[in-house]
């Protein structure tokens, strides 16, 4: 029985039409039979390759591969985009095959590593029951991400969920098979596993970080209450918004404290430094549609005057309170750009996706940098199928507050986040190349099984 997926291919015409037609394939050259059944039985459980038939030596000689000049009588090699790529020299198991083809750029497994023999990664929840079952010795799990596999099955997310992993890595320490605790030394050098594995201890609680606000500071830091009187009693005021989780707000902190302290003890300062936990004080959030972390805005006279992103030294500070110019203007926000990409709120999400037989939706908040390097290659996508009327590719802002919910439904833990979505149903998270080649190629490959299944259709009437 042969897989449908895998089409037989005799004559040059045809493998160049093949080609024309497929933009990922993986193709078998044998010298025999012999030497092919092993590798055809493998590839027979893949989605997307290709085999040629061994006797067309015709066909061999013109794409000029030799199999006979293989060691074990035989060459995988992939084509993309209708041209050759390159060699398949990875190692020869259906895991590393289905992850090259999701990825054919992508970085090997990490069991492909000759240095993770002694590793035991494990497929599924199946191989993990039966390993914690059976091994008596404490077991050190790390959960992972592996680039193009698809990790978010239903049965991940039972283990995920039972072992309370939020993000990656995550380690877990298991005794006779029961879960213990979480080991939280992500910085830990081989000889500190060891040696830690001698004592396994819990993690110790961490002491409650402290707020910015009950440090001792000379920033004068407002609240909702309080920031009008402020604002109206201080002629020229520098406002920092921030978030106590904010990685770039704890960056700018002591650039920011130390401007302060400068202009606190200047005999003809500028100006004050404030700021708000824009987490807390959320009306004032609110007010100055506050989407990104850390933003500065410049108050004159108790009114709001600049957005300013491009301070974040104690001198930049200092020099432009001396001198306050209006900044280059703001680059537009992605939804207010005329792209092909569909900006789509809680109050429209579900009836704009039911009108798409394929969507992907791009889960993201503007402030981060993952979204902002993705962003680009995926408008270019939808460029790519804007004729398409059954195809769109849809994004959510999930930093605006009335997304939050549907955000938190469509099960985003993580920016970006990308769902492909069929007439409006989630079918799956999308887990490929973040590039305009993943998300065509996802797109692409799509469309081609509708037109073959109209194909099919047509044969049999």
């Amino acid at each position: 029985c042969v897989s449908p997926l895998i089409e037989k291919v005799s004559d040059h015409k045809d493998f160049k039409k093949l080609l024309r037609t497929r933009n990922n394939i993986l193709v078998l050259y044998s010298k025999s039979g012999k030497s092919f059944f092993f590798f055809f039985f493998l590839m027979s459980q893949l989605f997307v390759p290709s085999k040629v038939d061994t006797e067309s030596r015709k066909l061999c000689k013109k794409m000029k591969v030799n199999p006979n000049s293989k060691e074990k009588g035989v060459e995988l090699l992939h084509y993309k985009d209708g041209a050759f790529h390159t060699e398949y020299n990875r190692a020869v198991t259906l895991k590393s095959m289905v992850a090259f083809l999701k990825d054919p750029e992508g970085a090997p497994l990490w069991e492909e590593d000759p240095e993770a023999k002694d590793v035991v990664h494990i497929d599924s929840e199946k191989e993990l029951r039966r390993l914690l079952k059976k091994e008596d010795k404490p077991l050190l799990m790390m959960f992972y991400v592996l680039a193009g596999m698809n990790v978010y099955s239903a049965e991940f997310e039972r283990i995920k969920e039972e072992y309370n992993v939020r993000g990656y890595p995550t380690i877990c320490y298991f005794e006779k098979g029961k879960f213990l605790f979480h080991f939280e030394n992500y910085g830990a050098t081989a000889a500190d596993i060891a040696e830690w594995l001698k004592n396994p201890q819990a993690p110790q609680p961490q002491a409650p970080e402290i707020p910015w606000s009950d440090e001792e500071n000379v920033v004068y830091h407002l609240t909702d209450d309080d920031f009008d009187k402020f604002i109206k009693d201080h002629s020229s005021v520098l406002v920092m918004f921030h978030a106590p989780w904010c990685g770039h707000c704890k960056k700018m902190k002591p650039e920011y404290e130390k401007a302060a302290e400068f202009l606190h003890v200047a005999s003809d300062s500028p100006g004050v430094l404030a700021a708000v936990d824009a987490t807390v004080n959320k009306a004032l959030a609110e007010r100055y549609h506050i989407s990104g972390f850390p933003t500065l805005k410049y108050f004159k006279d108790g009114e709001e005057k600049y957005t300013l992103p491009h301070l974040r030294t104690k001198k930049k500070i200092i020099d432009w309170l001396l001198n306050p110019e209006a900044p280059p203007p703001p680059e537009p926000a992605w939804e207010e750009k005329q792209t092909s990409v569909i900006h789509l709120a809680e109050e429209d999400f579900r009836e704009s996706l039911k009108k798409k037989k394929h969507t992907l939706v791009m889960f993201y908040a503007p402030w981060c940098p993952h979204c902002k390097n993705a962003i680009p290659h995926f408008t270019t996508a939808a460029e790519v199928f804007k004729e398409d009327r059954k195809i769109a590719y849809a994004a959510v802002d999930c930093a605006k507050e009335q997304n939050h919910d549907l955000c938190k439904q469509e099960g985003v833990d993580g920016y970006p986040t990308f769902n492909y979505y069929n007439y409006g149903k989630f079918v799956e998270k999308y887990s490929g190349e973040r590039g305009e080649s993943g998300f065509t190629t996802f797109m692409r490959t799509l469309r081609e099984r509708d037109h073959e299944r109209v194909g099919k259709k047509k044969d049999e009437l």
